[in-house]
């Protein structure tokens, strides 16, 4: 086996709330640590942007996909060629895609399983306008082999929590809120919790015209409705038992538009009561599913929820009084870069033949090599 070397990475994320591509240059070290030299948020042009929500509300015809997959790729190549203009070419670049279509329940055609997803973002594209060699389509190996393809940071998370002497949460919120429970007592696990900002945001944007609520500042000046929080609570999905994933797919335009006919008359009170639902679904994701395994000490909180404060509020008010409340920065992790770090960390497992993804995560039946090269 070839003798494993520091490498320089730059890795790439577009998540579920498709704001901005992330491009994080790293270096990934062979204990599999990774040091963040330089990110940037690289904003979709706007039209890019467009077609993409229209992918997720089911508007685009194949032609539209087939362009759109080539044009991410373009937008992702332009994302790490600003890094490569001022650090040189990385060893590898790794691009997670830009999901838009997840669909990881256990139907069958013919008695075929239909268990599947699709990131787009076109590799050769971003290979060919770098001339660097690339590494995509991560999740597709974890559905072969029987797993759900997410979530997929939590073999990050284990690598870089385990055997702190504590009892992890790690929790991502982002447009979608997934957490990875890391202890020395038992085995890593993890699974997405549920609506992160996907709800907030597109309420914010219907209501207010603003992309996101930025600070928490509109939920901070609404009030909570308990009756229609209580509604909101009893979706199926929080019930389900761990592993489990969901996305836009569920959580749809269709989804809010149905929650919102039995939402409160003001609009500030709907966006505190569903930032309250984030906050709220997190806290009974962990009596549910997390308590009964593995007492935790310590949450870690990232992505784009960690600069609400007015869901943090809610975190800290909804979580037990006992443990403690951390962002990723407190351990030297970057908050807003950590999911485009542990993309980087997959591209250096590919490239070695690593097995990365966490079958008691994804509920596949092995561990396996994620991740094809261009």
């Amino acid at each position: 086996m070839e003798e494993k070397k520091t490498l320089k990475v730059i890795g790439l994320m577009s998540g579920t709330s498709c704001d901005s591509i992330d491009a994080a240059l790293c270096e990934v070290y062979p204990d599999l640590t990774v040091k963040l030299i330089q990110g940037i948020n690289h904003p979709y042009p706007e039209h890019v942007r467009e077609k993409i929500f229209q992918a997720f509300r089911d508007e685009l015809s194949m032609k539209d996909v087939c362009q759109l997959n080539f044009a991410i790729g373009k937008c992702f190549a332009d994302a790490c060629n600003i890094l490569i203009g001022e650090f040189g070419k990385p060893d590898l670049i790794s691009s997670h895609g830009q999901t838009i279509y997840h669909y990881p329940y256990d139907t069958k055609l013919d008695n075929i399983l239909l268990k599947s997803t699709l990131q787009i973002g076109e590799s050769s594209v971003i290979s060919f306008l770098t001339e660097c060699p690339t590494i995509s389509n991560f999740r597709e190996k974890d559905i072969a082999a029987g797993g759900q393809g997410a979530p997929l940071v939590c073999f990050a998370d284990e690598k870089w929590f385990r055997g702190k002497e504590k009892n992890f949460a790690i929790q991502n919120i982002g447009g979608i809120s997934n957490v990875t429970v890391v202890s020395d007592n038992c085995d890593t696990f993890g699974f997405d919790t549920g609506c992160g900002n996907i709800m907030i945001d597109y309420c914010t944007q219907k209501l207010f015209n603003q992309k996101y609520d930025k600070n928490g500042e509109i939920a901070r000046d609404g009030n909570v409705c308990e009756s229609w929080l209580d509604c909101l609570l009893q979706d199926e999905y929080y019930y389900l038992e761990p592993p489990k994933t969901t996305g836009r797919e569920y959580f749809s335009t269709k989804y809010a538009e149905n929650i919102l006919k039995n939402a409160p008359v003001e609009p500030k009170d709907i966006i505190a009561t569903l930032t309250a639902l984030t906050a709220k679904t997190i806290a009974q994701a962990y009596e549910r599913f997390i308590y009964p395994i593995c007492a935790i000490d310590t949450v870690v909180i990232g992505g784009g929820g960690t600069y609400n404060k007015t869901m943090m509020k809610f975190l800290r008010q909804y979580l037990p009084k006992r443990i403690e409340l951390k962002t990723h920065e407190d351990f030297g992790i970057s908050n807003n870069y950590k999911e485009a770090m542990a993309f980087a960390l997959l591209g250096y497992c590919n490239y070695y033949g690593i097995p990365s993804n966490v079958p008691s995560c994804t509920g596949a039946k092995k561990r396996v090599v994620l991740g094809k090269m261009c």
